[in-house]
């Protein structure tokens, strides 16, 4: 085993939606405390608002997280900017806003990696996105576009074609068993254009994964907030793995290295 071997981390860990624990979901202040605890990425959803503004949300409707309700997308840039995230059990106190997709990627592009989810519908919803990132393109390497979209993933890797795009899988329906997870994530990973597909931590399998890499496309997965999920991600040499549990998973891969000195 060589030196570097013994410090290779056995995978990216990306906090889904910043970390959640410390301040509430797509908030500036999830984002920073991702950054302050050392994970490589965070991930954050994009809807477009009235104006065709791409706002840091993961609703259709405000009540979800705010004080008020309706749709985001009848709700203006300004509109989002007066209204306050609401806090919960874990974080009652602060004032949280609803960040615009510029201002992330003003403040973190280059700091730490940007796993940026489409979530359409709107089909301009790519071209407002992939021309803001032009602006950012010596950033491309620490961003990744991620949509249940085929055709946004294709109309964002035209504008910006050194930016990585992976097609995010939906979970499995009850019939469906591993053998066509891989095959129906391959071909819909091949139909997007996309370098990588996201899996659910329960449709990983060595079987999955070595079928989706021998089509040419990596493999990503997300939920994986588990030591049995992590200890698999591991095994099965995933690069990139999105958490609701980034702080665990920064403690499995401090013991994975380790346990690889030792």
């Amino acid at each position: 085993m060589t030196a570097g071997s013994l410090t290779k981390p056995p995978f990216r860990i990306v906090a889904h939606r910043g970390v959640t624990a410390a301040a509430p979901e797509n908030t500036m202040a999830g984002f920073r405390r991702a950054l302050a605890l050392g994970v490589d990425a965070v991930e954050l959803d994009v809807r477009l608002t009235r104006d065709k503004r791409p706002a840091i949300y993961h609703y259709y409707y405000l009540e979800a997280t705010t004080t008020d309700s309706g749709p985001i997308f009848l709700r203006s840039a300004r509109d989002l900017d007066a209204l306050r995230v609401v806090g919960s059990v874990l974080h009652p106190d602060g004032d949280h806003r609803i960040p615009m997709l510029e201002e992330v990627v003003e403040e973190f592009a280059g700091r730490i990696g940007l796993e940026i989810e489409l979530k359409g519908p709107e089909p301009e919803a790519a071209a407002v996105v992939g021309n803001l990132l032009t602006r950012f393109r010596h950033n491309w390497d620490m961003i990744e576009v991620t949509s249940f979209e085929p055709g946004l993933l294709i109309e964002l890797r035209a504008r910006c074609p050194d930016i990585t795009t992976a097609l995010l899988f939906p979970p499995s329906e009850e019939w469906m068993h591993l053998d066509v997870v891989a095959y129906a994530a391959l071909q819909k990973a091949r139909l997007a254009r996309a370098q990588a597909v996201h899996l659910h931590a329960n449709q990983l399998s060595e079987e999955v994964v070595s079928m989706i890499r021998a089509g040419g496309v990596d493999v990503h997965a997300h939920s994986v907030n588990d030591d049995r999920s992590l200890k698999l991600a591991a095994a099965l040499r995933l690069s990139w793995v999105c958490t609701d549990d980034p702080e665990r998973a920064l403690a499995f891969r401090r013991s994975s290295r380790l346990s690889a000195a030792l």
